[in-house]
């Protein structure tokens, strides 16, 4: 049976999403987990997949993998509790053979977190709207060799709680592309600069890319493919887990409103 989970984990302790030899990754340890319950023994003959890798440091709520295999009700059953305590199942699903994790999304939503919010979230909102629609980004991206053309279905900034939260929706994403629109919609916030120079990168003649926001601000959020998910419960270990992070982000956002302008938490 092809089996769909959707699944979370804090990117801080990965080198990435993507498999490496002997770097910890998202994929390389969900990989070892099914191992451990011989869900499958090869990965490709099992067509395990991902919806698309994240960088070291970047989150995820709603990534999504499939894979085959004869061991239905272990694998729902059983999976969070193998797995590391940084990467928790969600939801499940039985899907048609082809459905892809990839090309199968019809859209994709990020979050990126500002901490301590930039300044005017309400100017960070309209200029966000600059980029709804289809649009070059090859200012805001590392291209290469694709097409440098993506469409944005939607995007907002608003306030939670201490943050600014930036929310965009699009078909697909370009490498770095979500952490660059954050680079400028933070220049706006900060009155740095008018939601004219997202426009002009937008529209005019392809510039220096803009630098990347810092990757641990940035959240896979949620991927859509009108399939319906079937919710899991969250295991032991990753409630506990989520309750210390839940702890220490309340501090760092404590300790922020202390700091001067300018100044930043210790890494």
């Amino acid at each position: 049976m092809n089996l769909a989970f959707r699944f979370s984990y804090f990117g801080d302790r990965f080198f990435g999403s993507q498999m490496q030899p002997l770097l910890r990754t998202v994929e390389g340890e969900f990989i070892a987990a099914c191992k451990r319950l011989n869900l499958f023994g090869d990965w490709r003959e099992a067509n395990f997949v991902t919806a698309g890798r994240t960088d070291r440091g970047v989150h995820a709520r709603g990534q999504v993998c499939s894979f085959q295999t004869d061991r239905v009700d272990r694998a729902i059953g059983v999976l969070n509790q193998v797995l590391p305590a940084d990467i928790w199942c969600t939801a499940w699903a039985g899907v048609p053979d082809e459905f892809h994790p990839r090309y199968s999304a019809a859209s994709r939503t990020y979050r990126y977190y500002f901490s301590p919010a930039p300044g005017n979230v309400v100017a960070m909102h309209e200029a966000a709207q600059e980029f709804v629609g289809r649009h070059d980004f090859s200012s805001f991206s590392r291209v290469g060799d694709r097409n440098p053309e993506r469409s944005i279905l939607a995007a907002r900034v608003f306030e939670d709680g201490p943050f600014a939260v930036f929310e965009v929706t699009g078909e697909s994403f370009l490498w770095n592309m979500v952490r660059c629109m954050a680079t400028a919609l933070e220049r706006v916030g900060r009155g740095k600069a008018g939601a004219g120079e997202i426009t002009r990168l937008l529209t005019g003649p392809a510039e220096q890319r803009l630098p990347a926001a810092p990757p641990g601000g940035l959240i896979l959020w949620d991927i859509s493919y009108g399939v319906s998910f079937t919710p899991l419960p969250t295991d032991e270990k990753s409630c506990r887990y989520l309750a210390e992070r839940h702890r220490y982000h309340n501090l760092m956002a404590e300790m922020s409103t202390l700091l001067a302008p300018g100044e930043k938490l210790p890494e």
